[in-house]
């Protein structure tokens, strides 16, 4: 039996489950160790699973999973294939993932599993463990770091007035395609002049313009595993408030990042940050969180908020990323992906410029 379902299987027994239902393509791709795509996951108490997927994926699958997982090809309804295997393994108390199963789902799966199966909304068995990457997931994100790197700088070319949001989104997800990555690791922002107020702008038509800034935020998918990284260039001569806040927004990032060491409190480092960009007088305008963690998916645990007490751990990855928006004006955030080691913590992204 692996690490990965071993641990389940503990948190099985504390739960007095029989077994769980995954839904969840990052959690089912985290247990079985690879890119899972519309299928389900039954792991017993046990250790033994079935997974659950129809004849686009089985060949894939038939390939990739490992022992103790076999697969179970469902060309009708799948959740009868659940029941009978529910049946067969014996479960009486199944848990599922509340936040992925749709209340469709559930009235099928109740339906069809019989009155012998008691269904136990759960949610975090699987993303405890993710939380803390082991060495080939650190390997994945580096790699894809670094194609986020060689993307960045190929696309600052092509920040030229003139030039739209749009045009710059796509020559950005052409090159990553090129250089062996699944895609983008979300939609890829590029906010122009007073778009860069949002900070989730979505990239349109409007054209930069000589004297603004270009707020990028960027990721690929490398294997599954994502990168996250946001930068700000400047189009000519740099407007003095913009300097300003600029400055603000990076002292901010950095006073962050030098209080990242193994048993440091996440709502600790988010208040290093939001008091310097208090201090300064703009409290109400840095909006969200200082961060969040990266990995199969581009949020994940932990997420650091002024909430949030328990401590850093060595082999976590997220980011660290302050910003400051001035609705219809302009906005500035600087995000890098940091790596937490036995000491203290590496910058994964520190040298993309």
């Amino acid at each position: 039996m692996n690490r990965r379902i071993s641990f389940l299987c503990s948190r099985l027994e504390q739960r007095g489950l029989d077994g769980l239902l995954l839904v969840s393509s990052a959690n089912i791709s985290y247990i079985t160790g690879f890119p899972s795509r519309d299928a389900y996951l039954l792991i017993s108490s046990g250790g033994k699973g079935v997974y659950f997927t129809d004849s686009r994926y089985s060949e894939e699958a038939q390939e990739s999973l490992k022992n103790p997982i076999g697969l179970r090809e469902c060309n009708g309804t799948v959740f009868s294939g659940i029941g009978t295997s529910l049946r067969e393994m014996g479960i009486a108390r199944l848990g599922f993932e509340e936040r992925h199963l749709s209340f469709a789902e559930f009235s099928r799966l109740k339906e069809l599993s019989g009155k012998a199966v008691e269904l136990i909304p759960v949610h975090g068995m699987v993303e405890a463990s993710r939380e803390v990457k082991d060495k080939d997931e650190v390997e994945k994100i580096k790699k894809a770091v670094k194609v986020t790197g060689l993307a960045y700088r190929h696309i600052k070319k092509f920040v030229v007035p003139g030039a739209s949001e749009m045009e710059i989104t796509g020559e950005f997800e052409h090159f990553v395609r090129l250089q062996g990555c699944n895609g983008p690791a979300f939609d890829t922002i590029v906010a122009s002049g007073p778009n860069s107020s949002r900070p989730h702008h979505l990239s349109g038509q409007r054209k930069l313009r000589r004297g603004e800034g270009v707020l990028m935020d960027l990721g690929v998918d490398y294997l599954g595993y994502k990168s996250d990284l946001t930068r700000v260039v400047f189009l000519g001569k740099i407007n003095p408030l913009v300097r300003e806040i600029y400055d603000i927004v990076r002292k901010a990032h950095d006073l962050a990042i030098e209080r990242i060491h193994p048993g440091a409190e996440m709502s600790e480092i988010d208040r290093v940050a939001r008091e310097y960009i208090a201090s300064k007088g703009y409290a109400s305008c840095f909006t969200h969180n200082l961060g969040h963690g990266v990995g199969l998916e581009i949020h994940e645990e932990p997420h650091f908020s002024r909430n949030e007490a328990s401590a850093v751990k060595p082999g976590m990855v997220f980011t660290v990323e302050p910003g400051i928006y001035l609705p219809g004006k302009f906005g500035v955030r600087i995000e890098d992906l940091i790596l937490v080691t036995r000491k203290g913590c590496e910058v994964l992204s520190g040298a993309i410029n």
